[in-house]
C-alpha cells in the first residue's frame, strides 16, 4: 500500500471560461484524516469528484491508492467508499435491505446489523428509504459508504443536518475508521468537526489552496494567544505589566474586562494569578482564548456570503 492514500498535484478542472480548480495540490497519508474546506463554489465538491472518478482533470496528477481514478475505475472501486449527500438509493427499499445489498457487493463486509446499531437506524431497519428523515438518510449513507471495509473512504457533508447525538455517534465511528487505518477524506462546512477531527486540513478558494496544516499549525499562527479574566475595574495595571515576562501587554478592553496578551505559559498565568492574589483582587471567569479553525477559515476567505 503506498504510504499515500490520495496524491493532488498542480489539478485543474474548467468548465467553459470558468477555472474550478487550480493548480490545488495536496496529500492524504494513508490512514490518516484530512478535511478539505472551503465556502460554495471554491472547487471543493469537483476536486472530490475527480479523486473519485467521476470527473476528469484538464491538467495535473491524482493518484488514489496508488492508482490513476480516471482510469483505474474497476480496479479502484472494491477498495474505496463514497459517501453522496444524496442519491444512489432506491426509494421504496427499506433502509436494512439496501445496507444488506451494499454488503453483499464487498469481499469482507462489515456486519449490516453493526452498523445501523451504531448510527441509530436499527428501529429504521424496516423504513423505506423515502419515508427516512434527511438525518437518517444521511446516516444510511454513511453506513452504506463504509460497509464494504474500504481502504480510502470519501464523504461528503457526513453530518450536515444531523443533530447532536447523531453527530457524536458519526465522529466516533469516522474516528475508529482512522484507528483501523482506513484513510478518510472529508469535506464539511462545520469547523468544529474538522478541527476536532481531521489529523490535516486543506482550506481552497476560488479553486486554489489558500492554507493546509493540522488544526494546531493553522490555528496557531498569526496572534498570540490571549488571557482574559473579570475583575473589578480601573486595576492598576501598569504594575501588572511590570511582572509579566517581556514582551507581554495587559489591557481592560471594558469596565472590568481584562486581556493579557502574549506568550501564554504556566510561567505567565502564575505570573497572573500570583498579583492578583498580592492586590486583594479575585480573578472571574479566568480563560486562555486562541483563534479557532473558524477564525482562520474567515479570515482567508472573507466574511461575506456566498450564493
Amino acid at each position: 500500500m503506498p504510504e499515500a492514500a490520495v496524491e493532488v498535484d498542480g489539478l485543474v478542472k474548467r468548465y467553459g471560461a470558468t477555472t474550478a480548480v487550480d493548480g490545488v495540490t495536496f496529500v492524504a497519508p494513508t490512514g490518516s484524516m484530512l478535511a478539505l474546506l472551503g465556502p460554495n463554489g471554491a472547487g471543493k465538491t469537483t476536486t472530490v469528484e475527480i479523486c473519485e472518478g467521476f470527473r476528469r482533470a484538464d491538467a495535473g496528477t491524482v493518484r488514489v491508492l496508488g492508482l490513476d481514478p480516471a482510469r483505474a475505475g474497476r480496479r479502484l472501486r472494491p477498495r474505496v467508499g463514497v459517501m453522496l449527500q444524496s442519491g444512489g438509493v432506491y426509494p421504496g427499499a427499506r433502509s436494512g435491505e439496501m445496507l444488506r445489498l451494499v454488503a453483499a457487493y464487498a469481499a469482507h463486509p462489515l456486519d449490516p446489523a453493526m452498523l445501523l446499531d451504531r448510527l441509530g437506524l436499527a428501529s429504521s431497519a424496516r423504513t423505506p428509504y423515502r419515508r427516512l428523515s434527511g438525518g437518517q438518510q444521511q446516516r444510511l449513507s454513511l453506513a452504506m459508504a463504509v460497509v464494504g471495509r474500504p481502504e480510502l473512504v470519501f464523504l461528503d457533508e457526513p453530518t450536515a443536518g444531523l443533530d447532536p447525538q447523531a453527530r457524536r455517534a458519526t465522529w466516533e465511528l469516522l474516528s475508529a475508521l482512522r484507528a483501523d487505518g482506513v484513510t478518510v477524506v472529508l469535506t464539511t462546512h462545520y469547523m468544529e468537526e474538522a478541527e476536532r477531527l481531521a489529523d490535516h486540513v486543506v482550506i481552497v478558494d476560488a479553486g486554489r489552496v489558500v492554507a493546509s496544516g493540522t488544526p494546531a499549525e493553522l490555528t496557531r499562527g498569526g496572534a498570540d494567544r490571549q488571557l482574559r479574566f473579570r475583575a473589578p475595574p480601573a486595576l492598576e495595571l501598569d504594575r501588572l505589566v511590570l511582572a509579566l515576562p517581556v514582551g507581554s501587554h495587559a489591557s481592560e478592553v471594558a469596565p472590568g474586562q481584562y486581556v493579557v496578551e502574549g506568550t501564554i505559559d504556566p510561567q505567565l498565568l502564575a505570573t497572573v494569578t500570583a498579583w492578583c492574589a498580592a492586590h486583594g483582587v479575585l480573578a472571574e471567569d479566568l480563560r486562555v482564548m486562541q483563534r479557532s479553525l473558524e477564525d482562520v477559515f474567515l479570515e482567508l476567505t472573507g466574511r461575506g456570503l456566498r450564493s
